[in-house]
């Protein structure tokens, strides 16, 4: 999807968060801010709430709010964290450095740092749940000796998965999925917005079709406004099943069938990072067009595949190192 994002452009302000509850609990932290634990299922809106607490607590929120992704440095190799940008000026001269010395580094560095304005500034880590325990242990310390300056925002799908130490230390705020109500009320904000032609029944077959997921029904609507210039319950009906990932997956599943690994693993960071889907999101876009391109043997060879990366997400490792296992080993015989 060439166009920019509406899950970026139509980012909700804290008043337009969906959830109640959260709204309420986010709200009241904007005037006495303190460690936030998010946790709900994936797409339920934590990222987005976290951002717009930011902007709303932060004079200068672009600077102020330093977000870390847990899968840009647990699914990543050593040569790929030190080359990105956000993190490079912390490690120059340091390429000797183990890769947990340089995730421990840049958590302190970023916590260190004073803020631009304000008195505090504020650290979201994302997907919370992929940090090992030993991890754990270094952001408990970090957390510890930077509590008056920085405050933490930890978003997860799994609270289960953190060290109690970190647990009691945030104010835990729960994201439940939205309901179709709420998602076909977000959906109707942004195409009016737009000034797309709209009825009720697409809203309503849209947010039916994300199924509590507000960031997949987002996309869906804007992909099928840039296919059908509307979101008629016939547009979303005719475009509703592609979502605009088709073509991604398949050339992904081409790469890896090939032994063109690389490739194959930088469409799979395209799909969870610019198209912000997690893992499994991904695992059933891949099952999809696999049940369209396998059959027999191949078929449930995939599936069993699947059936163990998706065991091994839920244990909370990176979504990225399993998937991308997945994909290695379609390319096996290659």
């Amino acid at each position: 999807m060439d166009a920019p994002l509406w899950t970026e452009t139509y980012a909700p302000d804290l008043e337009e968060l969906p959830q109640d509850d959260a709204r309420e609990y986010l709200t009241r932290a904007v005037e006495e801010p303190i460690n936030l634990l998010l946790q709900g299922p994936p797409g339920s809106g934590k990222t987005a709430a976290a951002r717009a607490l930011a902007r709303e607590a932060h004079e200068d929120p672009d600077n102020d709010l330093v977000e870390i992704n847990v899968a840009d440095f647990f699914g990543r190799t050593k040569t790929e964290i030190k080359n990105d940008p956000r993190f490079e000026h912390f490690l120059v001269g340091r390429s000797s450095m183990s890769k947990r010395d340089m995730i421990n580094r840049v958590l302190k560095e970023s916590a260190s740092y004073a803020p631009v304005s304000g008195s505090y500034k504020t650290i979201l880590l994302d997907n919370a749940e992929d940090v090992r325990e030993d991890f754990q242990q270094a952001l408990r310390r970090i957390m510890e000796q930077h509590h008056r300056t920085t405050q933490f925002i930890i978003g997860t799908r799994q609270p289960t998965k953190l060290i109690p130490p970190i647990r009691s230390r945030c104010f835990p705020v729960p994201f439940r999925a939205p309901s179709s109500e709420e998602t076909a009320a977000v959906l109707e904000r942004i195409v009016e917005a737009e000034e797309v032609e709209y009825d009720p029944d697409g809203l309503e077959f849209v947010a039916g079709y994300s199924n509590g997921n507000l960031r997949k029904a987002i996309l869906a609507a804007q992909t099928t406004v840039l296919e059908e210039g509307e979101l008629t319950m016939q547009a979303a009906y005719q475009t509703i099943g592609e979502v605009g990932l088709a073509d991604e997956v398949e050339s992904m599943l081409d790469d890896a069938e090939a032994g063109a690994f690389t490739d194959a693993r930088k469409t799979l960071d395209d799909l969870l990072v610019d198209e912000g889907l997690d893992g499994e999101e991904v695992l059933e876009e891949i099952l999809n067009a696999s049940r369209k391109r396998y059959q027999g043997d191949q078929l449930a060879r995939v599936h069993r595949l699947a059936a163990d990366v998706e065991f091994e997400m839920h244990e909370g490792t990176s979504d990225r190192i399993h998937v991308g296992r997945l994909l290695a080993e379609l390319g096996r015989d290659a």
